[in-house]
């Protein structure tokens, strides 16, 4: 007995020194086209939390090369700002954890850990955590996505809907989004056979970045379109307004456009009202496509990529509306249509786009002889509204007639503040009438003229001395407007123009 345990002693010490042995004499790979791969290549934390609580994810880490391979440092994006925790085979990754060995065909566990207050103010507590945990293997820096929701809100259709087209239907009916808590949108929403109605203080934020499906290839996503037989009703007050945005509220995330694609109201989509609505941060703001309709009233559109406002052969009705800071042209109407612009301000400063563009058809073929086209009537009123920016010409018109059919081209501004030069003289000198013809008691602005306040600091309400003061007319016809776009009332005899009432 005495022998036998001195035998398995001895086999025991022997195993563990060839162990230890074993372990000394592990080559590692230095090659770069050796990496490590993971068991997903996004953590996510799918618990939408009502109140504070934590979760924990667990990521495997696999090394398939035939030789041991080392992670010269692993760590989070964020360092000691993260909300993240992260844990790895026993060891915590407060900060940068260094030289971890994983053996040939073996693998090592990761631990994640958030932890959520939903009721924390957004600016601390995000509706989505994104963050990147970090490997550096032979060279190579490798990235897995940490993923979690910050806040109780609605994620529609759902959070893991992002790049995916979801139809809307209600068979005619209507759907009301009267939740008090936020709504968060995923993918392409397609309003078919349904009126959406929104109430007064909704907020929508669309998650919006770059993806990719079978039917519309490589877009940006974060999409709000009506069919033809759908509705939007976004039913927004003075006191509790409708706010549209993207889901980064980060403050170096307020002012960034692009971040989500836009709201489009697709082709024959009739009866659509926004008012007292804010559009920002999108690609595009509104998209009225062919033989659309809309009302706009009291409503904002700003910082977007491109257009703030389009309309392709389409009816927009726009009152008390301010539109800025746009990448392309603040207001484009394409291909004719009817529109009709009362106390607006159009503003476009640092941009190379104008104001205001309008055409009376679209090139499908070289833009220069515009072989393939398609033309439609254009009938635009404006009144007591404002079209001005920092280039000298602030509205871009372009009729395919060359003025040979005024029913084609059938423009009218009256009382506008305006800023044009070389349209007076282009275009074989089709408008050269315009600031009589075409523009009634407009006043035609220039650099030294004052109109806003601060427009550097995006402030266009009036300048104390701006030549748009007392320049408008009494609007009563269809409908009386007597309130600027801060509620405030309108000078019965000599109204201000633009969407602003000079403060006096």
């Amino acid at each position: 007995m005495h022998i036998y345990r001195l035998l398995l002693g001895l086999t025991i010490y022997i195993s563990l020194l060839l162990l230890i042995s074993c372990q000394k004499d592990w080559v590692f790979t230095t090659s770069s086209t050796d990496k490590v791969t993971f068991s997903s290549d996004t953590l996510r934390f799918d618990t939408v939390f009502t109140q504070i609580g934590s979760s924990t994810r667990i990521l495997k880490i696999y090394n398939p090369s035939k030789e041991a391979i080392n992670i010269s440092s692993l760590y989070l994006a964020a360092g000691a700002n993260s909300k993240f925790k992260i844990n790895v085979d026993g060891f915590p990754g407060a900060k940068a954890l260094k030289d971890i060995p994983i053996y040939p065909k073996d693998s090592i566990y990761l631990f994640a850990t958030v932890t959520i207050n939903p009721n924390s103010p957004l600016s601390v507590s995000p509706f989505i955590f994104n963050e990147e945990l970090i490997l550096e293997v032979n060279g190579n820096k490798q990235v897995v996505t940490l993923e979690a929701w910050g806040q109780n809100a609605n994620y529609f259709p759902s959070r893991f809907n992002k790049g995916v087209p979801v139809v809307l239907s209600c068979k005619n009916g209507e759907i009301n989004w009267n939740d008090p808590k936020p709504y968060v949108l995923y993918g392409e929403i397609f309003i078919d056979s349904c009126t959406l109605n929104i109430p007064p203080g909704t907020r929508i934020y669309f998650h919006g970045g770059i993806v990719k499906n079978n039917a519309f290839g490589v877009f940006n996503d974060g999409i709000l379109y009506t069919l033809p037989f759908g509705k939007l009703l976004m039913n927004g007050t003075f006191d509790k307004p409708i706010v549209i945005q993207g889901d980064r509220l980060e403050p170096e995330y307020q002012d960034v456009a692009g971040q989500w694609y836009g709201i489009i109201l697709g082709r024959g989509s009739k009866g659509n009202k926004i008012q007292y609505t804010t559009i920002k941060n999108s690609i595009v703001g509104l998209y009225v496509d062919s033989t659309a309709e809309c009302t706009l009233k009291n409503s904002r559109i700003f910082n977007t990529a491109s257009n703030g406002l389009v309309g392709v052969r389409a009816t927009i009705q726009a009152d008390n509306c301010l539109i800025y800071n746009n990448g392309g042209s603040a207001v484009q109407c394409i291909n004719g249509g009817d529109y009709q612009f009362n106390y607006c301000t159009i503003a476009s400063y640092g941009s190379n786009s104008s104001a205001l563009g309008m055409t009376n058809y679209i090139c499908y073929d070289d833009p220069i002889t515009c072989q393939r086209r398609s033309q439609y009537r254009l009938n635009a009123t404006f009144r007591n509204s404002i079209f001005y920016g920092s280039d000298q010409d602030e509205i871009n018109l372009s009729d395919i007639s060359s003025g040979q059919n005024k029913a084609l081209f059938n423009i009218l501004f009256e009382n506008c503040v305006v800023r044009v030069k070389d349209l007076l003289t282009g275009q074989n000198k089709q408008f050269s009438n315009f600031l009589t013809d075409q523009c009634k008691n407009c006043i035609n602005g220039s650099i030294q003229s004052k109109v806003f306040k601060n427009p550097s600091e995006d402030d266009y309400t009036l300048d104390s001395l701006s030549v748009a003061a007392n320049k408008g007319i009494p609007l009563l016809k269809p409908y009386p407007i007597l309130i600027d776009l801060l509620n405030k009332n309108r000078d019965s005899t000599n109204p201000d123009i633009g969407c602003f009432e000079q403060i006096k």
